[in-house]
């Protein structure tokens, strides 16, 4: 599932007034967006997310500064850094993620493609691990 991870490049136009970023729904990124927000005034040694959804994926853009995430399929982990604003992280559903390392003018932006609901979020790391691998026990009966 980690694999389905990946950075993704978002077109840009730009001259000499500065630049513009594209982001459309099921075009640059595999889904509709449902909701937008943004993370920022962060401390560095903060850590952010530290859950996963059921249903909801996501991609994360810092249009301004820098970030890092950590994603964890409860077998793999693999870590990103955000640093350049035509840049994001496409994150499938199921996944745990951290976000942290955040510079003081950190600005994450993040596009979900699901409305929020609390009970299709699983904040308990152990939890996460207990269900992945009850997942992992299905595949292999099939």
């Amino acid at each position: 599932m980690i694999e389905r991870c990946r950075l993704i490049e978002f077109p840009q136009k730009g001259d000499d007034r500065g630049h513009l970023v594209i982001v459309e729904g099921n075009q640059d990124i595999p889904f509709d967006i449902k909701r937008v927000f943004y993370i920022y005034g962060s401390d560095k040694d903060v850590i952010r997310g530290k859950h996963a959804n059921y249903n909801t994926e996501f991609v994360l853009i810092n249009v301004a500064g820098t970030s890092k995430v950590r994603v964890d399929d409860g077998t793999n982990e693999k870590e990103f850094s955000l640093d350049r604003p035509h840049m994001g992280i496409y994150l499938p559903r199921m996944l745990w993620k951290d976000m942290y390392a955040f510079s003081e003018d950190s600005v994450l932006l993040v596009l979900a493609s699901e409305h929020y609901d609390e009970k299709e979020y699983i904040r308990d790391y152990a939890e996460y691990m207990a269900i992945m691998k009850k997942r992992e026990c299905l595949k292999g009966e099939l």
